[in-house]
């Protein structure tokens, strides 16, 4: 193999081992242990045009189901997200998706009229004050940004934060460096206010 081959396929496979460490690591920020009991996850939506969730809204929607205890004495799935780019709200076909695809019967709550991460929480911090565990489910790095505003927003729920299970090894692989650059972006803007 030759030398310029060697290189390029080492810093791919860095840049691999990097996304993937900076999702592990956005997973596990701004979350403590908290002992069972009621829980509410709250799963963030992302721009959807047509009128079916779309891949990233459904990929969350599972990641929001799987990350549900089965010994919770009670469950909430809170669905966040407005009309932004379509004429449904990401919340309410992420909804659709949930029950008519997954089969999910729970119990369900959805914000509809939030536009950005920030209204995302704002909104839905008096639809999860009462229970005991909170988790935030979305593409790692963007919880951890969601999770950040919880605790900007709401102080005293940020105890309740415990771990979604939106993290799994080599899942979405080749894009997870994207998401952490955008993190990384994304941190670096608002410690200059831009």
């Amino acid at each position: 193999m030759r030398r310029a081959t060697r290189l390029t396929l080492g810093a791919g496979i860095a840049v691999l081992i990097w996304g993937e460490w900076a999702n592990w690591r956005a997973s596990r920020r701004f979350v403590g242990e908290v002992p069972a009991g009621t829980e509410a996850v709250v799963v963030l939506g992302y721009r959807n045009a047509g009128p079916r969730a779309n891949a990233m809204n459904r990929w969350r929607v599972r990641a929001g189901l799987r990350s549900i205890d089965p010994a919770a004495p009670e469950s909430r799935l809170v669905l966040c997200g407005g009309a932004c780019a379509g004429p449904v709200s990401e919340a309410a076909l992420m909804a659709r998706y949930a029950t008519e695809s997954r089969g999910y019967r729970g119990e369900l709550v959805l914000d509809e009229a939030s536009r950005s991460t920030w209204e995302n929480i704002a909104f839905a911090l008096p639809l999860v004050k009462d229970a005991d565990r909170i988790k935030i489910v979305s593409l790692p790095t963007h919880a951890e940004t969601a999770r950040r505003y919880l605790l900007e927003q709401s102080p005293e729920l940020a105890p309740r934060l415990v771990r979604g299970r939106d993290y799994r090894f080599g899942e979405w692989l080749p894009l997870k460096p994207v998401f952490a650059l955008y993190g990384v972006v994304k941190n670096i803007q608002r410690r200059t206010g831009g």
